[in-house]
């Protein structure tokens, strides 16, 4: 009897530990954009538009992981003139660098709301630890997809010359706003 019991209490503990769903980032609904200060006169944004990744999310012991990858060359300003300069080897050198990428294995509950995600940020071969505090966060069936569906919204502060993107410190701000928008399908 005690043998089954173990046996029974030992299968349960090995389906709670594969309760992690899977999530593929839906790229029509997810952007990674930025904000900085330019010369002292304005706040500027940009984002990138191509992103992908996958989250694995257990809401039932509020644990999860994720990544996500943004093409480099992806960077959009408003201006083609800008996103080249952004793209050359002065600031984000998107040929030899192509990939920015965030990685977390520390996902953040206050409940069942998910508050923070812990991970490495990736810029030009430099990766540095940040947390991404999250303004949103929600779960639910999507009719659209006929399927689950959690969404989104986070945002950090880095330095910019820690991945060695500084140029024009400090008439450009240093600091830089990071904000996420992600959806994503569960499979």
């Amino acid at each position: 009897m005690l043998k089954k019991c173990l046996l029974l209490l030992l299968s349960g503990a090995c389906l709670t530990a594969a309760a992690a769903d899977k999530y593929l980032v839906d790229q029509e609904h997810t952007f990674s954009s930025f904000e900085y200060r330019h010369w002292g006169l304005s706040l500027q944004r940009g984002r990138f538009d191509k992103n992908s990744g996958s989250i694995e999310l257990d809401l039932e012991n509020n644990t999860g992981s994720l990544q996500i990858n943004i093409d480099a060359d992806s960077i959009n300003t408003g201006s083609d003139k800008f996103n080249q300069v952004l793209r050359s080897e002065s600031f984000f050198y998107a040929e030899k660098y192509p990939k920015i990428s965030f990685l977390s294995n520390k996902m953040i509950f206050n409940e069942d709301k998910l508050v923070q995600v812990e991970g490495d940020l990736t810029i030009k071969n430099v990766t540095r630890k940040v947390t991404v505090d999250i303004t949103q966060f929600e779960c639910r069936f999507m009719i659209l997809y006929l399927k689950r569906a959690c969404g989104a919204n986070g945002n950090t502060k880095i330095l910019r010359s820690d991945y060695g993107v500084g140029r024009y410190v400090p008439f450009v701000s240093d600091e830089v706003t990071l904000s996420f928008s992600v959806e994503a399908i569960k499979e």
